[in-house]
């Protein structure tokens, strides 16, 4: 059977070719263009990371848990209370104690190589008009151990003092914004960094460190181990309940409920009045 072969293209054919491909460029150039420059799609290697130090309570809450809803019903019983960070700037205090809040916890320190440049006008601000006032610590386990961040953190004012309104120091432990969310430790190795910070915050000031965390991050990089009931807990959840607690705390003592309130800060609430707030400030 013969084979058919096709014959090399006449130039008249080639000129008509281009001449409707001009045509199309000319009454869809839209299209022509997104021909030519393909749309890229974000990966991950293309989305900004955070400067390192920039990290705050809260930070990967609303990105992991979402926000839904405010409690309602309970201030009267419950003190309100804010934290802040240097991203807040110069804090006008009297302007939160006129709103209600009655303690604050400013950001003191993060890793080993951050100090929040805004420390002396938040945290001694807000004792001046007479709030009781406490410190945090942004947690880093991949960057140094948790004694070595206990002890910067304490340098750093962090530390505890008996004068009945200073409550003591919080280690923040949630998911890390600058990479790996369990700062790329297993579960027992986050658990043992976790506590060598506590062992060490305790052996410098005397006092239990409060533990700020999520119950999610909890869940999924510690394993949800329950041997820290001895710590009091800030649970951050931005919803109408504090909802389910991590193992071993049948009841939490602070609850950060929105990072959206009335006033400037992260708003939380006190589980119990303002003597409640007082006693653990005393010791």
């Amino acid at each position: 059977m013969p084979v058919h072969r096709p014959g090399p293209i006449r130039p008249r054919r080639l000129f008509l070719v281009a001449l409707l491909l001009t045509a199309f460029s000319l009454l869809h150039p839209a299209a022509a263009s997104a021909a030519e420059v393909p749309e890229v799609p974000e990966t991950p290697e293309t989305t900004a990371t955070p400067a390192r130090g920039s990290a705050h309570m809260g930070m990967g809450v609303v990105a992991h848990d979402g926000q839904d809803g405010l409690p309602a019903g309970t201030r009267a019983s419950q003190a309100e209370g804010v934290d802040v960070a240097s991203y807040q700037g110069n804090v006008s205090w009297p302007t939160l104690w006129n709103s209600g809040v009655r303690w604050a916890y400013t950001k003191a320190s993060e890793g080993t190589y951050y100090r929040n440049p805004y420390f002396s006008q938040q945290y001694t601000g807000s004792y001046d008009v007479g709030m009781i006032r406490g410190a945090y610590h942004f947690a880093t386990p991949d960057t140094s151990s948790g004694a070595t961040q206990a002890d910067y953190f304490v340098d750093s004012g962090g530390g505890w003092y008996g004068d009945g309104r200073t409550l003591p120091g919080t280690l923040d432990i949630e998911w890390n914004p600058y990479g790996d969310a369990c700062f790329g430790k297993s579960q027992s190795a986050m658990v043992t960094w976790i506590r060598d910070f506590l062992n060490q915050y305790k052996a410098r000031t005397g006092r239990h460190a409060v533990i700020y965390t999520a119950t999610n991050w909890w869940t999924q990089c510690t394993g949800n181990y329950g041997g820290f009931s001895a710590n009091p807990l800030w649970i951050a959840r931005y919803a109408s309940t504090a909802g389910t607690l991590p193992a071993g705390w049948s009841t939490y003592t602070m609850w950060q409920y929105t990072s959206s309130g009335p006033t400037v800060g992260d708003h939380d609430r006190f589980n119990g009045a303002l003597d409640r707030v007082q006693a653990l400030a005393g010791g």
